[in-house]
């Protein structure tokens, strides 16, 4: 699933972005609406991770979507 779809279903995919990164808060999710770049960022924050280890999650997050 490409970023775009994800996007576009973003009220059916917080959910499952919620499970995969449980420390994002709802009102995060809410505010992001679907936006790839905040997501990685508050990815980085909640997480401490760097940027690229955030976008490779968000990679395989994707992969992931696409196998169910």
């Amino acid at each position: 699933m490409n970023w775009d779809q994800v996007k576009g279903n973003w009220k059916q995919m917080k959910g499952q972005v919620k499970q995969n990164w449980a420390k994002l808060t709802d009102d995060d999710l809410e505010l992001m609406d679907g936006k790839r770049e905040e997501l990685s960022g508050k990815i980085q924050e909640r997480y401490g991770f760097a940027k690229e280890r955030a976008e490779k999650e968000l990679d395989e997050f994707c992969r992931r979507l696409d196998a169910m």
